[in-house]
């Protein structure tokens, strides 16, 4: 008989006890790892939180966007979060959140190579948006001819302003935005509004009980495909919603009803010189007059007063809701001859006089036109003051 070594009983204790230990951490990794696979990555969206129809922060009422992307998520087994960004120049927006990695998807976008591609890629379109006519209900309007003897309002620098600005024969009727194009039509002041359609349709449903008639327009700036755009580095994420798409269609057409969104057979108009609402993020209530062009004056200049800090903020969220198109939001512009910060180093003492006179009287040479029966002399003050604390200190 082999003699007993008195450390082998040991040795098979210790082994049992290792092999135990390592099936032991062998579940535990296992049940990590699946805890973990159960943790699906977000489905992280950008949007406006105050841009309806199309997107809000109010879980009431998050816009038709936001439910759109909700939807996607839902599909790719994913929770969805959201980078909200309030914008004012869309571009601008695009480059901030999605292309800053902020986001993995914005909705909404144009479907167009000439729209910051090849940097932004796009999904299959999910709807067609443009802008629309608006009417009371019964007035015949099949094309522009029908326009004309009207009164039409239209949104300063949009297509429809471009396109009807050669027909003397049809009144135009300057607004800032599409509410007020729904006002002047609602007193009396206008008999059409010619105006960007999901606005005029959400406002016609949620302020007007359905009182107006809304026809969708197509032609070149008119109209367009909207689009999913993702970062050209996403293409496995993009390919995965274009198959998603198909079988939300429906979805995305209960969701346009529910939004007041235009829907029917579009009016064909020739073509204008375009400015592509979509562009922006819809121009919708909360992105003020996002598509309007600058309230002053392309050279203007100031003086040394100190502005009041409360005006001044009223002049600053009036320059970022109507002049960040042009001018960029808090007048931040890296074109010299739109830099509002160097007002001062072109008129110097006489930048307040220079400013007055362009504001009320315009310069239609150089595409500024009056403002004067658009804004009170208080709101231009304000404007001014905003204008005073952004002047560059050199004119480097």
């Amino acid at each position: 008989m082999r003699p007993i070594n008195p450390a082998s009983g040991k040795s098979r204790q210790h082994a049992i006890a290792g092999r135990l230990a390592c099936a032991a951490a062998s579940v535990l990794i296992a049940s990590v790892a699946a805890v973990h696979a159960g943790e699906a990555k977000p489905f992280r969206l950008c949007a406006d939180p105050t841009n309806l129809p199309f997107s809000s922060d109010s879980p009431s009422q998050p816009g038709f966007y936001v439910e759109i992307g909700q939807a996607l998520a839902q599909a790719l087994g994913q929770p969805i979060t959201y980078d909200w960004y309030k914008s004012y120049f869309g571009k601008r927006t695009v480059r901030v959140t999605l292309l800053g990695k902020q986001c993995d998807a914005m909705i909404g976008l144009p479907r167009s190579e000439d729209f910051m591609g090849p940097a932004v890629i796009f999904s299959n379109s999910f709807a067609k948006e443009g802008y629309a006519l608006v009417a009371a209900k019964g007035q015949a309007i099949g094309g522009v001819d029908d326009l004309r003897g009207k009164r039409v309002a239209v949104q300063y620098a949009s297509t429809p302003q471009n396109l009807l600005a050669t027909r003397d024969d049809i009144q135009k009727v300057t607004v800032l935005s599409p509410e007020e194009a729904m006002q002047a039509l609602d007193q009396g002041r206008a008999d059409v509004a010619f105006i960007w359609g999901p606005v005029a349709g959400w406002l016609n449903m949620t302020a007007y009980n359905d009182r107006y008639q809304i026809r969708l327009t197509e032609g070149e700036g008119l109209s367009w495909d909207a689009a999913i755009g993702f970062a050209k580095g996403s293409t496995a994420l993009r390919d995965r919603v274009d198959q998603i798409l198909p079988a939300l269609q429906k979805t995305i057409a209960d969701l346009a009803v529910k939004y007041g969104l235009p829907a029917g057979q579009p009016v064909r108009f020739g073509t204008a010189q375009a400015v592509p609402a979509g562009t922006t993020t819809g121009a919708g209530p909360g992105a003020g007059g996002a598509q309007v062009a600058s309230v002053v004056a392309t050279e203007t200049k100031g003086d040394a007063t100190a502005p009041n800090e409360e005006i001044a903020g009223a002049g600053k969220e009036i320059f970022n809701g109507t002049c960040a198109h042009c001018h960029g939001p808090d007048a931040i512009q890296s074109e010299r001859k739109i830099d509002l910060r160097l007002l001062r180093h072109r008129y110097g003492d006489d930048m307040r006089e220079t400013f007055w006179k362009t504001v009320h009287e315009g310069r239609p040479a150089k595409g500024m036109p009056s403002w004067k029966e658009v804004f009170t002399d208080n709101q231009f003050d304000s404007i001014y003051s905003f204008l005073l604390t952004v002047q560059a200190e050199s004119n480097d």
